[in-house]
């Protein structure tokens, strides 16, 4: 489960038989905080690639942009694939199956 917000707009294409994919880079963040000697711990921001499928992504590609807040359920996929360098590389992708929005809706949309 992560909430957080969303770094760009959602990247949507669409593969075999004209199903839906969406990738997006989600930011999370861990507020600072300062210790009993008065050492200041700072924020940490993580980044989140997130996958949605069929109608989860279909819903992003209408409503979903660029600092967007949003909740995402869904499980950690590792993969490791060879550059054009021949270079091991490794991806970490949450693919997820639950999503909700939590920005407040535009001002126009609400009417």
């Amino acid at each position: 489960m992560l909430i957080g917000h969303v770094g760009t707009d959602p990247e949507v294409r669409y593969v075999d038989q004209g199903v839906a994919v969406a990738r997006l880079r989600l930011a999370t963040t861990e507020r600072g905080y300062t210790l009993q000697n008065g050492t200041q711990v700072p924020d940490r921001t993580d980044w989140h690639n997130v996958l949605l499928w069929r109608k989860l992504a279909e819903i992003v590609e209408k409503y979903v942009h660029k600092g967007d807040k949003i909740y995402v359920e869904g499980r950690i996929r590792y993969t490791s694939y060879d550059d054009k360098k021949g270079q091991r590389r490794y991806q970490t992708e949450i693919w997820a199956e639950n999503m909700e929005l939590l920005s407040p809706k535009p001002q126009q949309e609400q009417d």
